[in-house]
């Protein structure tokens, strides 16, 4: 994937939070049929060089943010032959993609998870920083 410049555009591994910020919950609940729980990768309040991301490009971040981590499958996620002839593509821990207004937002136990179909999941990812959710912001 080639990169494109962005100026002074902030790095992914500048506005991502760190994971340990706030851990997953302990306990997750039980997922029926075809769902997957993911929680959306989080934006930091400031950069790694101290300089502090002003609410309203964080939440333009947000927004454009469409990659989070599995936190767990349902019991039926991926059985289906005829849409995954292969099974499985994506398992606990896996970072994946979604459309920005897919599943159904909630926020549980202090932390923001997204319940989506397993067929609402559009690809997976080695490394979230790999993506770039700041591109658009420049291009308004």
């Amino acid at each position: 994937m080639q990169q494109v410049e962005m100026g002074k555009a902030i790095k992914n591994d500048s506005w991502i939070s760190d994971p340990e910020e706030i851990e997953d919950p302990k306990v997750l609940p039980e997922l029926p049929g075809f769902h997957i729980l993911v929680r959306p990768i989080s934006v930091k309040n400031k950069t790694k060089g101290g300089i502090f991301i002003p609410d309203s490009i964080k939440d333009d971040m947000s927004y454009l943010t469409t990659v989070g981590k599995v936190l767990a499958l349902g019991d039926l996620a991926y059985m289906d032959k005829d849409k995954f002839p292969g099974g499985a593509w994506c398992m606990v821990g896996d970072h994946v993609c979604y459309g920005k207004h897919s599943g159904t937002k909630l926020f549980y136990k202090g932390v923001r998870l997204i319940l989506l179909f397993d067929d609402q999941i559009n690809m997976k990812v080695e490394d979230p920083k790999d993506l770039d959710p700041t591109f658009n912001l420049g291009n308004r």
